[in-house]
Formats: structure tokens, C-alpha cells, sequence
């Protein structure tokens, strides 16, 4: 019913930038809020950051926040997580997700009905 695609994982040098989208297609006014997850090889996924689409709340895990942001485009049905100084512990496959249930713990994957395929991004040192 929802469809979710990411783009914009790259390679880059600790320090850098990089604005990883996730397109969402389908029955988006059923969701209330979606989130950037991630996974490194060996490590359990992580959520990352997550925006709440009726009000633009945002919420993110300690380790990124003062660095990354989450922001939304309703017109293009586009969330974007915009990161800066890139760490090389930021490296991992990130995932966007979408949830249809509002409130409640938002780091839990299993919360999550919807998934995109993933973009690797990798950060050198």
C-alpha cells in the first residue's frame, strides 16, 4: 500500500556531508511518521532520527543530534535526512521506514510496517 525508495548514500571523508532521501508512493496519508534506521554489518539496526508527518516533530538518537537533520517535503511525499560531519561510525546501511500507529516508542523497528531497500553510506577516516 506504501511504497518507500531511498537515494543519496554515497562514500565520503569523515567531515563531509551527504542528503539521503526516501520517496514514499502509494496510500501516504496513512502515515504518521517515518524514520531513518540503520545497520552496520554485525550490529543490530538503529533508528536514527523520525519526523512526524502530521505536525513535523522530530525526534533523534543522541549519537547524531547537533549533526543530522530530518526534515519533509509533503508535496513530493520526500523525507529527507540531511547529515553533517560525517563520522566514520556513521557508516551503515541506512534504511527509511513508514508507520501507520502514532505515539509509542519510535526507535523500535518492529514498529514499522513499511521499508525501502537501503543506501549505503560509508565514511572514511
Amino acid at each position: 500500500q506504501v511504497q518507500l525508495a531511498e537515494s543519496g548514500g554515497d562514500s565520503v571523508q569523515a567531515g563531509g556531508s551527504l542528503r539521503l532521501a526516501c520517496a514514499a508512493s502509494g496510500n501516504t496519508y496513512s502515515i504518521s511518521s517515518m524514520a531513518w534506521f540503520r545497520q552496520a554489518p554485525g550490529k543490530e539496526r538503529e533508528g536514527v532520527a523520525v519526523i512526524y508527518t502530521g505536525g513535523g516533530m522530530t525526534t533523534y538518537v543522541n549519537s547524531v543530534k547537533g549533526r543530522f537533520t530530518i526534515s519533509q517535503d509533503n508535496a513530493k511525499n520526500t523525507v529527507y535526512l540531511q547529515m553533517n560531519s560525517l563520522k566514520p561510525e556513521d557508516t551503515a546501511m541506512y534504511y527509511c521506514a513508514a508507520r501507520r500507529t502514532a505515539g509509542g516508542v519510535w526507535y523500535f523497528p518492529f514498529s514499522y510496517t513499511y521499508w525501502g531497500q537501503g543506501t549505503q553510506v560509508t565514511v572514511s577516516s
